[in-house]
Order: C-alpha cells, then sequence, then structure tokens
C-alpha cells in the first residue's frame, strides 16, 4: 500500500512544530505504507527521493479573492489551492492521499482521484492539526472575524468529504462528531523519548521557547512579560529566559531578570540550567509541540489550557486558566528545586510508557487504515 503525504511546507527546508510531528506521523506510517510527499516548497528545482515539489509562490491578494469569491472557499482555502498541485495528485499512484491540514486536502478533492474514490481505487485522509478558524479569528483582526466562519465550512465540507479524519485535540474531534463526522479519530501522539534532562543542579530559572513570528507565541511572549514581575517578587535571582525567533517589530521593553537569547546553540544543555518551560498561550489548539518535546525530555510544564489542551490528561498535567493560579505554579518550582526535579521525572516517565507501549504508533495506524 502506497500513501503520500500532501503537506503545505518543504519539510526538507523548513522547520516549524507542525512539519515536526508531520514528521512523526510520517515515519509511523512507514511502519505499514510505501510513504511518498508532495509538498509546496520555494525550492521546487530540489530533487529527493519520494518527494514531489510542488512551485509555492506568494499569490497576489487580489488573485486568491477572485478565486474565493469563484469557488465560494475561504481565503486560506482558496490560497492553498493551484493548478499544479492538482497535477502532481493526479500524477501519484498512492493508495492513500493524506492531507497535512484540512486546506490541504483542495489539491485531491478538485482532481480526478476524488472521483476514483467512489471506486475505492484511492482514499483521503485529513490531518486537521489545528482549525484555522482558531488563529484567523484571534490574530487577523477584522478580516479573520469575517472569514472565520467560512473557513469553519470548509473544514466540515473537508471532513465530510474524507474517508478518516484525525486531530491532535480531543476536543475537536467532538466537534466533528457533534457535526456529523463518523470516522475520526483523536491522533494521541507523543514524541519518543530524548535523553532527559538533568535538572538537579538548576537555579531559579523559567524559560520561554517559540518562534515569535507565530502571532499566538508572540501573544503568550507579550504575556509572560507582563506576569513576570508577579513571578519573580522575592525570589533572589529569578530569571526568565525567552529562546526562539523574535516576532514582528519593535521588541517591547525587558523587565528585570529577562533575558531574550534568540537561537540557542546547545538547547539540551541549556535546559538543564531551567527549572521548567513556562506557556501562557491564549490561542491555541492542534499541535502543541512544545509541551511534547518538554515531556519527551522530562522538563516540567507551566502552562494555560490553551498550550496544554488534551495533553493534560496525558501527562496529568494541571492547566491553570487565570493569572494567579499560573503565577504560582511559577513560584512553586523557583522556589523547591526538588518539587521541580520530581515534576520532570513523572512526565518523562509516563511520557517514556507511552511510547515503549507504542500508544503513538497504533493511533497513526488506526487512522489510516482502510476498513
Amino acid at each position: 500500500m502506497k500513501a503520500v503525504f500532501m503537506l503545505s511546507k518543504d519539510p526538507e527546508h523548513e522547520s516549524t512544530g507542525d512539519l515536526t510531528m508531520a514528521s512523526l506521523v510520517i515515519e509511523l506510517a512507514r511502519e505499514s505504507y510505501d510513504v511518498g510527499v508532495i509538498c509546496l516548497s520555494g525550492h521546487a528545482d530540489t530533487a529527493s527521493p519520494g518527494v514531489v515539489r510542488v512551485p509555492k509562490a506568494a499569490p497576489a491578494a487580489a488573485d486568491v479573492l477572485r478565486d474565493s469569491l469563484r469557488r465560494r472557499r475561504s481565503l486560506v482555502h482558496s490560497r492553498f489551492l493551484s493548478d499544479p498541485l492538482i497535477r502532481a495528485v493526479e500524477r501519484s499512484d498512492a493508495d492513500v492521499f493524506v492531507a497535512d491540514h484540512s486546506y490541504m486536502a483542495e489539491g485531491f478533492l478538485a482532481s480526478a482521484r476524488a472521483h476514483e474514490r467512489q471506486r475505492g481505487d484511492s482514499i483521503l485522509a485529513v490531518n486537521t492539526v489545528v482549525s484555522e478558524t482558531l488563529v484567523w479569528r484571534a490574530t487577523r483582526g477584522l478580516l479573520g472575524l469575517a472569514d472565520a466562519r467560512r473557513i469553519v465550512r470548509d473544514e466540515l465540507r473537508v471532513a465530510r468529504n474524507a474517508y478518516s479524519v484525525g486531530t491532535y485535540d480531543a476536543e475537536e474531534t467532538q466537534f466533528y462528531l457533534d457535526h456529523g463526522v463518523r470516522r475520526v479519530r483523536w491522533l494521541d501522539l507523543t514524541l519518543p523519548p530524548k535523553k532527559q534532562v538533568d535538572i538537579g543542579d538548576s537555579g531559579p530559572r523559567l524559560v520561554f521557547l517559540g518562534d515569535r513570528k507565530w502571532a499566538p507565541n508572540q501573544e503568550a511572549f507579550e504575556t509572560v512579560l507582563d506576569w513576570w514581575p508577579d513571578i519573580a517578587r522575592g525570589i533572589d535571582g529569578a530569571e526568565l529566559c525567552i529562546v526562539g525567533s523574535p516576532g514582528p517589530g519593535a521588541a517591547p521593553p525587558l523587565p528585570e531578570g529577562v533575558r531574550d537569547l534568540g537561537f540557542v546553540d546547545d538547547l539540551d544543555g541549556f535546559l538543564e540550567s531551567c527549572r521548567a518551560m513556562v506557556a501562557p498561550i491564549r490561542t491555541g489548539g492542534g499541535v502543541r509541540v512544545k509541551i511534547l518535546d518538554a515531556a519527551s525530555r522530562g522538563m516540567p510544564v507551566v502552562g494555560t489550557p490553551a498550550a496544554v489542551g488534551s495533553l493534560a490528561d496525558l501527562f496529568q498535567l494541571p492547566a491553570h486558566q487565570d493569572k494567579a493560579t499560573f503565577v504560582d505554579r511559577c513560584r512553586r518550582h523557583l522556589l523547591d528545586r526538588a518539587a521541580a526535579v520530581a515534576d520532570g521525572r513523572a512526565l518523562y516517565e509516563l511520557n517514556t510508557e507511552r511510547w515503549v507501549d507504542g500508544a503513538p504508533h497504533r493511533a497513526v495506524q488506526d487512522w489510516l487504515s482502510r476498513r
């Protein structure tokens, strides 16, 4: 059986959270499928075995708007549909087409393959990754609010036309079930265990990790700067380190005890100097790679419900809805090294147990299986 994954980014030339998870899913799928990739890429002239690159040119806003009106599709679903993508799908001999993000299914649905599935020749599986509605509504201003309903409509249309749907969030899975999508599964994936971080000698330091070019991360960065004075109050040497690419515009002034480090060469070594990772995400859903990565390393996490999501149950992680409880949890880690070490060890053991038991492997196989 052949499966081809349709990606909106080039896994060999880009590095993002959704690509990290896509790469994990692809590797797990290789246990049962001959896997290939069709990806949108700015390096379409690059040749790699098993990878078909479709040119990813930035379309003119007027063209996207015109196509959106003509096809009665949301802007984001119109943006990711192109003739080269349709042709790449039609040339593929895959049995299973896997859309990573709902909008990447549009190339399949507009192709001859969509008619072949009526005969059972090929099927469409969709990994929603994250609902674009959340992102557009929270970060795209009036345009995002205006298009949010059409995005939901498109995501439901894609799901109803798919053979199988997977999500990274149990609540999102229930949303699709409630709207009549019957073959939908929560992809309760975790990352393979890495070398456990040793925070036994760490000082009173917290870390915020994230690419701030992604609007929800920038929003969380601004939140943690606002909350930091209350977190650090009265704690000698308390420090917050910011790791990751800076966001757009001028950087805000940093409170005392905060350092913006940007890129860190030895992330593993650096994390061993920190008591916990903080994630005050307000706009979230879907991929939660920072939390998964922390669990795979045994790094304690202080997160909001949007940051932790369904992983709260998997890892027995408390989710802190309000500022007061978030601040208190951060202070606990800064003041009690032994408690931080114990929390990290418990998180690491839970993650390792799930991986050894094969839970992520079964999730992918069940989602892609043809029954």
